[in-house]
């Protein structure tokens, strides 16, 4: 099976931590939250450079992503951190939906001067759309959003 572009894919303001993986890269959180697992940073600093490329390219399928769920819990049961925690598979998240931009990203982009139609919304791949429900949201630093804005709608 063909493995999705959006399955492995870095965004440029990533590349800080690309090829030593030592923060949790964008592709991987979009399988987490689409499998419904809670994967710490320290879980994922655990695993070997080689196990955490693995899962950087691991497919994004239905079947693959039930096999890295169950791939992660298995891997993550005897870490110091104790075992991937279960949270709700994302369903109907803003990220999944195109018949509205977010109310936070259309602030987010309002607020930088950055034109984030409905039209621009929908044609984002999905990762380019949870990069930027991720970074938007509240309480997180913000720090990248830009360069994200930048990167996705150019």
């Amino acid at each position: 099976m063909a493995i999705s572009k959006q399955a492995s894919h870095c965004f440029e303001f990533e590349k800080d931590f690309i090829g030593n993986w030592r923060c949790i890269p964008l592709c991987v959180r979009r399988k987490l939250d689409l499998i419904g697992l809670k994967l710490k940073l320290s879980h994922w600093l655990e695993c070997s450079s080689h196990e955490r490329q693995e899962i950087v390219d691991w497919a994004d399928d239905p079947s693959s992503l039930e096999r890295l769920r169950s791939h992660l819990k298995d891997r993550t049961c005897e870490m110091a951190d104790g075992m991937a925690q279960d949270l709700p598979p994302a369903q109907e998240e803003p990220w999944q939906q195109t018949l509205s931009v977010p109310d936070r990203l259309v602030q987010a982009s309002e607020a930088r001067g950055v034109e984030l139609s409905l039209h621009g919304w929908c044609a984002l791949q999905e990762l380019e759309r949870f990069a930027l429900c991720k970074l938007a949201r509240p309480g997180h630093d913000h720090h990248n959003l830009d360069a994200a804005f930048s990167e996705v709608l150019t």
